[in-house]
């Protein structure tokens, strides 16, 4: 991990956070009821840290479903209990400034018994809301753990080992919380999670794919998931990536299965870093306008685009050690990994919770993944056909697993990269990349559904004295794939060209 970086002094909490009309509202409101009430957890770290805060933790000392409802009702928003057992309130607040949640919890004991409760020190901090806008914040702050020099540092420590036990999520938590701030995990506490590994099979399986995914949304992704690894937590969460470790591949591969995996994880990092331009080999990835707000929207369960594309990069083939044969003369194949790897994605996404949209997401980029280096000969470029035939199948991925396709190569060659092969790889998925998002080809996409019929299956049967069957449609979907390239545009071009597919294989395919 690299060097934490330096953490910024403010002189109130909403000039930090960038949440002056939330925070100044809650101070308000809990101040004009002399209620005991605390900053904690994330929001006080964050706000040392100069970061925005997604959310606000509050801590008070009266019953928190009660006291939130009143907030609710002065915010104009609704409250709902999240734990009745620990009286726990949420509440989502929505204005110019800022959007989030705030919850509220009643106090365990005392405010420092309570913040010892925590899992990690960084976490473990409180501010009371009554000292919010003194300038000395961190000489106000409640920190029984010592947070705040952990924070300095840039240290991940537990507040005990007992946390772990108490919440097992935690586990992942830690890993997550390190790769998301660039801190070190201490030592002792990276040896209590790998003691307590297995714990994570008892976790609510939809918050341990939150905190995976929370990971993988890191700039950092690739040294999170090494971590997990290292800690024993990776083939625990997902024991089918335990399969392919030491799985050698052919020659031209660098690393062994698993360890592809991981590495094209981290090309997928390093593609989408702002810092690449005269990097080589980055400064080759094609690029195309919009693609930061692209790769930015939401695909399911509030993730964007590129964390799914990191989940796929890490699961692409994860059918390579079923499919592995070896041939007598030594040769190594994968024969179908990509189409048992899509079946493969399916189990273990919905077994950790995915939605639908995001299991199939992720399952067609992993069937389509070898498709771009598949759609010509080497050294040439696709025809408007095979470019067609990939941008209909591929649909809403197609420009997703181009990238994942470059990641895949790069982490296939790894150190032993040639630049003129990258370079060329680079260009065929410019000229598929371009190709798609051309104007002309665009508009052909959106109307391909409205043109007009050259032929039906009549005008075939008739011409060339078939019988129906499935070779008809076939061949229909030939002349639709040729007409949607521009190829052909009238019926004898159409029939013409229906002659010349049964002359080479007899019914179009």
């Amino acid at each position: 991990m690299n060097e934490a970086p330096p953490i910024s002094h403010y002189t109130a909490l909403s000039n930090a956070t960038r949440l002056p009309s939330a925070v100044e509202t809650l101070v308000e409101f809990f101040g004009s009821r002399d209620v005991e009430a605390y900053f904690v957890g994330g929001v006080v770290r964050d706000t040392l840290m100069g970061r925005k805060s997604e959310d606000i933790d509050i801590a008070v000392s009266v019953d928190a479903v009660t006291i939130g409802r009143q907030l609710a009702e002065a915010l104009g928003t609704h409250c709902v209990s999240l734990h009745d057992e620990w009286q726990v309130a949420r509440m989502a607040l929505n204005d110019a400034e800022w959007s989030g949640y705030v919850d509220i919890a009643t106090i365990q004991g005392d405010i420092e018994w309570d913040l010892c409760r925590r899992d990690f020190t960084i976490n473990a901090m409180a501010l009371p809301m009554s000292e919010a806008y003194h300038d000395d914040v961190e000489e106000r702050l409640l920190d029984p753990c010592g947070g705040l020099p952990d924070l300095h540092a840039g240290v991940v420590r537990m507040v005990s080992p007992s946390a772990f036990d108490a919440d097992c999520v935690r586990l992942m938590r830690g890993v997550r919380l390190a790769a998301q701030f660039e801190f070190s995990l201490d030592s002792e506490t990276a040896e209590a999670i790998r003691e307590r590994a297995a714990l994570i099979s008892d976790a609510p399986r939809e918050r341990v794919r939150d905190e995976l995914m929370r990971l993988l949304r890191t700039d950092q992704a690739y040294d999170g998931v090494r971590l997990l690894d290292e800690l024993r937590l990776l083939c625990t969460v997902m024991p089918e990536l335990a399969n392919a470790k030491d799985v050698t591949q052919p020659k031209e591969h660098y690393w062994d299965v698993f360890n592809h995996l991981i590495e094209a994880v981290g090309w997928v990092d390093a593609m989408f870093r702002g810092d690449c331009d005269d990097v080589f080999p980055l400064n080759f990835v094609p690029r195309f306008e919009g693609m930061a707000e692209y790769f930015d929207r939401d695909v399911s369960d509030g993730f964007d685009r590129l964390t799914f594309l990191k989940l796929t990069a890490l699961l692409h083939d994860i059918a390579k050690p079923s499919t592995k044969t070896v041939e007598d003369s030594g040769r190594i194949r994968f024969m179908g990994h990509h189409s048992e790897g899509a079946e493969t994605v399916r189990d273990i996404l919905t077994r950790l919770r995915f939605g639908k949209r995001g299991v199939e997401h992720v399952a067609g980029m992993v069937q389509q993944h070898l498709r771009p280096t598949q759609m010509a000969q080497k050294g040439e470029m696709p025809t408007g056909r095979a470019l067609y035939r990939y941008y209909r199948d591929a649909g809403d991925i197609a420009l997703d697993t181009l990238y994942l396709n470059m990641a895949d190569y790069l982490a296939a060659r790894g150190p032993a990269l040639e630049r003129s092969d990258w370079v060329n790889h680079c260009s065929l998925m410019q000229y598929i990349l371009e190709e798609g998002q051309s104007s002309e080809n665009r508009k052909r996409k959106e109307s391909v559904q409205s043109l007009p019929k050259l032929v039906d299956g009549y005008d075939i049967i008739d011409r060339f004295a078939l019988a129906s069957g499935p070779g008809i449609g076939k061949l229909l979907e030939t002349v639709r794939e040729a007409q949607a390239s521009g190829e052909v545009s009238t019926k004898e071009q159409a029939l013409e060209l229906v002659r010349a597919s049964l002359e080479r294989g007899g019914d179009g395919a």
